[in-house]
């Protein structure tokens, strides 16, 4: 089967993200989730469209497909594609941090893994991805130095790039698929523009649940996420606001600060 552009598009409007769909041996023994002092966590979509704890979430629907019909030509069709999805998002801003899916086909025995990370992330090397125990990724999450170099690293090669994000992907084979069904997470490596390797962290809670799972109503999500969006911009105007009153207040203080003296 020919997997298409618009086969594919039909995967980035089910994760979301805006109409958005998702190294080298890094030896990423010290390198942790990249969480800045300050900066609010991200929040995922699936926990407010599930009503529980759970990181991932499985969205089916229609799409156009190309086939080779018996004479050999393409032939369009309809199949069902379902992606069982992980979305991180900016807590402050709404951008998409990460986000994670296997994608099935219908009438396709393989299966395959697709990470979309942002912008300015170096091409050539891809994305490489280690599955961490309980033990391990709870240490990464207190940003403590976690020895990771003993664990096979599996490489994604990216596949398309688009206004939110670049977009990897790889066959899901049977180990991989069965380290992420008893992993408590994934870390996953890129290299950005300045050299420097970034981690970004996709936890596994429910991981195995949503992928046996039935999918949940594709409305219902999409309402969590608007919601969700929602109070991102509502907490962006408060912080513009709060910022506002800063400045107002500074310059009460110090009507000659920022202005230019008079001789």
């Amino acid at each position: 089967m020919n997997v298409t552009a618009s086969m594919f598009g039909m995967g980035v409007r089910l994760i979301g993200a805006a109409g958005v769909a998702a190294a080298l041996a890094l030896g990423a023994g010290s390198a942790v989730a990249q969480q800045k002092k300050g900066e609010t966590k991200g929040t995922t979509p699936a926990a407010a469209a599930t009503n529980n704890q759970s990181a991932w979430v499985k969205l089916c629907e229609k799409a156009p497909v190309l086939v080779k019909g018996k004479d050999g030509k393409e032939e369009r069709t309809e199949k069902n594609i379902c992606l069982t999805h992980h979305e991180r998002l900016d807590g402050n801003t709404g951008m998409v941090l990460v986000s994670a899916a296997i994608r099935k086909v219908e009438g396709q025995d393989k299966e395959h893994l697709m990470v979309m990370v942002p912008l300015g992330m170096a091409i050539q090397p891809g994305l490489r991805a280690k599955i961490y125990n309980k033990a391990m990724w709870d240490a990464a999450q207190k940003n403590e130095k976690v020895d990771d170099t003993k664990l096979e690293a599996v490489k994604l090669n990216f596949s398309l790039c688009h206004p939110a994000g670049c977009t990897a992907e790889i066959e899901l084979s049977p180990d991989l698929l069965g380290k992420m069904k008893s992993g408590a997470g994934m870390m996953v490596f890129s290299i950005n523009a300045n050299g420097q390797v970034i981690a970004f962290p996709v936890p596994l809670t429910g991981f195995e649940a949503a992928l046996t799972g039935a999918p949940i109503d594709n409305v219902k999500y999409s309402e969590a996420r608007k919601a969700l969006m929602q109070q991102i911009a509502l907490r962006q105007q408060a912080m513009i606001e709060e910022y506002k009153k800063k400045q107002a207040a500074a310059k009460a203080a110090d009507p000659k600060a920022g202005g230019t003296q008079k001789k």
